[in-house]
């Protein structure tokens, strides 16, 4: 038990030493603050959170994780190519990759997904 605690201090002390002296070498200074301050979709921090953001970021990223999700619904129809019931898959591959075509193209039809006015 006690060569225990003095392995588990020792350990300690190493810990506590190094991180001590990579605090004291670090290259941390007060002008670089709003270089590396943290800029995360467009959004400044140190701004007011009650500011508006942008609509057409948030639906780009709903359009992404739609066909994100097409994508994982689409390749298992894949594996099934010589499986009996291979129309039945086709059929509703097919049907739900119009659908979500005719939401694509009524997104760009509404002019949604233009960034440049």
């Amino acid at each position: 038990m006690f060569i225990l605690m003095i392995f588990t201090s020792i350990s300690l002390f190493f810990s506590l030493l190094i991180m001590m002296i990579s605090s004291l070498l670090a290259k941390k200074t007060i002008l670089d603050r709003e270089k590396n301050s943290p800029f995360e979709c467009g959004f400044d921090p140190k701004g007011s959170a009650r500011l508006p953001f942008s609509l057409r970021f948030f639906l780009i990223a709903v359009i992404f994780l739609i066909f994100d999700v097409e994508i994982s619904l689409l390749l298992p129809l894949v594996t099934v190519f010589h499986s009996n019931i291979f129309y039945s898959w086709m059929f509703s591959g097919v049907f739900f990759f119009l659908i979500l075509m005719m939401g694509l193209y009524h997104e760009w039809n509404q002019g949604a997904l233009e960034w440049a006015e």
